[in-house]
């Protein structure tokens, strides 16, 4: 388990240092990293690192960033399924540090999979999705 965690900070630093996740290291977080499974907190964090250097990331590091914080609050966390207040409170959060595409599928993907969440973090993340759609809209309009 330290083993995990070490090896997650020494390849987020690397990532963030070289200003890229490319394809292969998510292959490699997959296989060296996440082989177990089992996402902690402090990989939890280090993924929002990541996600909050604002790099240019292959495509492949949004479906696994999204698996991986899904996995740690859905699913890994107790009682199963269920969000919880602590939970909610954390990954607003560290979303709302990010304000990043890959945040905020994070945010509507952990709602499309528990099973029970916190009214107000439904409502929280509904509104940073609208907010997100009306940034979108008005980006489309001002290239139109």
């Amino acid at each position: 388990m330290g083993l995990a965690v070490e090896k997650s900070r020494s390849i987020v630093s690397a990532m963030i240092f070289g200003r890229r996740v490319t394809a292969q290291d998510v292959a490699w977080m997959r296989r060296e990293v996440f082989a177990e499974g089992e996402v902690t907190r402090a990989a939890a964090e280090d993924l929002f690192a990541v996600a909050r250097a604002r790099m240019d990331n292959a495509p492949e590091w949004t479906e696994l960033f999204v698996e991986l914080i899904t996995d740690h609050v859905v699913w890994q966390s107790r009682p199963t399924g269920i969000v919880s207040e602590d939970e909610a409170r954390w990954l607003i959060a560290r979303a709302d540090a990010c304000r990043s595409v890959e945040a905020l599928a994070a945010l509507v993907n952990v709602l499309a999979e528990a099973d029970r969440a916190p009214l107000w973090f439904v409502d929280a993340v509904k509104a940073r999705a609208a907010q997100w759609q009306a940034i979108g809209a008005a980006l489309k309009a001002r290239a139109g």
